[in-house]
């Protein structure tokens, strides 16, 4: 990472620059290519719905998640990785528009992009290439001889959001004043906090409020779809 030396500018990725969960599409794409029943992906997805219902943490479940991938190689997830984001552009609408202009705009003034997200390299790096990010903090899967372990370094989920971006500010000297910050989320509450301009993507009543009360700028979402309170 080549630290920012201007106002650095943090993304949310899913449905927030993306217009899907990308853990849980992918997640779907990955079995559909290995030839899995739909059921496969049902059970899973059910399985991490029922410990979001029953109050698990949201960094349990994030957790549980990437137990799924236990024993996978790591060069596979990524080659799989690039092959859904293909699959995914070449559909088109991956990208959430007014949220890829407003990236764009940040690019074009020189600050520094940053996504944040729950998700892992594998689906967040062909994304950070397409839209050119600056850096990438994300939860990262730990690796034992290019193999997933099932475990990870620390979920980037709510708080450890915001903190991995404080980090990243005070190690470059720079005024969260001056950042940017997007979330569609709840959880990037203390994400969008921390900075100086704020914006809310979407209609997150805990968000819009905020947002009301603080002056903060908005853009259009899409809504939350089932997973969306799961992992990221």
């Amino acid at each position: 990472m080549t630290l920012p030396i201007g106002p650095a500018a943090f993304f949310d990725v899913d449905e927030t620059l993306i217009t899907v969960k990308s853990m849980f599409d992918f997640l779907a794409f990955r079995y559909q290519v290995e030839g899995r029943p739909e059921s496969d992906y049902a059970r899973d997805h059910r399985a991490l719905r029922r410990l979001a219902d029953q109050g698990v943490p949201r960094e349990e479940v994030n957790r549980a998640y990437y137990r799924l991938f236990a024993g996978v190689p790591e060069a596979e997830l990524a080659e799989q990785g690039e092959q859904w984001f293909r699959t995914r552009t070449e559909a088109g609408e991956l990208f959430h528009a007014p949220a890829l202009a407003a990236f764009r705009r940040h690019t074009e003034q020189g600050h520094h992009t940053v996504l944040v997200s729950g998700s892992f390299p594998g689906c967040l790096d062909p994304i950070a290439r397409h839209v050119a990010a600056d850096t990438i903090l994300c939860s990262r899967p730990l690796v034992a001889d290019g193999i997933l372990t099932g475990e990870l370094e620390q979920p980037m989920i709510g708080a450890a959001k915001a903190a991995a971006a404080r980090d990243l500010l005070r190690t470059a000297g720079l005024d969260p004043q001056e950042c940017h910050a997007y979330g569609d989320h709840s959880s990037d509450l203390d994400l969008l906090r921390l900075v100086g301009h704020p914006t809310v993507v979407g209609e997150d009543p805990v968000l819009t409020e905020h947002a009301d009360r603080g002056g903060w700028s908005r853009l259009p979402g899409l809504g939350h779809g089932a997973a969306a309170a799961l992992t990221t």
